[in-house]
């Protein structure tokens, strides 16, 4: 990936894989990332986007965020970007108000404003366990 890119979010970690990762994933959740994967624009053919796939929905993925901005204002049927994130640790909320420390790597759909202040660090998740009464478990 050129060095020469600038955003303003985090650019996908691997430039080979843009695309490559599975289309069905987790949608939101877990309050910390580890790693941005991708940007992607799902485009709907039943709303006016190109009919590629038998009307089946398909997304289009990019390494920053303005590529992604740029190509959904450009197309029909396209959605807002979002970005695929991956979670090495994360927070599982159970039933609302329970929080619990999961590890294992997670693989997710996030709307791009959660990106900020998400970025996972060692005490992330001590601390945001801390704050909401959680005792500390991993699962």
């Amino acid at each position: 990936m050129p060095t020469s890119l600038r955003s303003a979010f985090p650019i996908a970690v691997d430039a080979d894989l843009i695309g490559e990762y599975p289309a069905q994933t987790k949608s939101g959740g877990g309050y910390f990332y580890d790693a941005v994967l991708e940007y992607r624009v799902w485009v709907h053919p039943h709303d006016g986007g190109e009919d590629l796939y038998d009307g089946d929905d398909y997304y289009c993925a990019f390494a920053t965020f303005e590529e992604a901005s740029a190509y959904s204002r450009e197309t029909a049927g396209a959605e807002q970007p979002l970005v695929l994130v991956r979670q090495d640790e994360c927070i599982n909320e159970p039933e609302p108000g329970r929080y619990e420390h999961h590890t294992g790597e997670r693989l997710t759909e996030w709307r791009v404003e959660w990106l900020e202040g998400s970025k996972r660090t060692p005490s992330s998740i001590p601390d945001f366990l801390q704050r909401h009464g959680s005792p500390a478990l991993n699962s």
